[in-house]
């Protein structure tokens, strides 16, 4: 049976096969944001404003 493996790892081999490494800046920045985005409830919340 084949080896089962996360949806990262899926990414990140398709990434690597198909050389798209300009995608990883896009996706690394959209990634902050949302993690921006789901802690601003806190201290972070100001930032969130400024942004949107």
């Amino acid at each position: 049976m084949a080896k089962r493996r996360g949806i990262v790892a899926e990414f990140a081999d398709f990434v690597w096969q198909k050389k798209l490494f300009w995608m990883m800046p896009i996706i690394i920045v959209l990634l902050l944001l949302a993690a921006l985005v789901v802690l601003g409830s806190g201290s972070a919340a100001p930032f969130i404003y400024t942004l949107f």
